[in-house]
């Protein structure tokens, strides 16, 4: 079996899923926590910004590599 094109769009692809899981339970727990204290939804949603621009960092410097490498 031979495989043509490239392998790093496939590692990509498979590397994505993390940050893609990562957000997802950043905002499902701010979500949460603004249900409980609503009061608090300030301060939970500078951080949930702050995690959600971690994780997508991690993807953007996965493709960077991917169309480096």
């Amino acid at each position: 079996m031979e495989l043509t094109g490239s392998m790093n769009m496939i590692g990509y692809g498979l590397a994505a899923i993390g940050p893609g899981v990562g957000i997802g339970l950043i905002f499902a727990a701010y979500i949460s926590g603004v249900a409980r204290q609503p009061e608090a939804q300030g301060r939970l949603q500078s951080i949930a910004i702050l995690g959600f621009a971690l994780a997508e960092a991690l993807a953007i410097i996965g493709i960077a590599l991917a169309f480096v490498l």
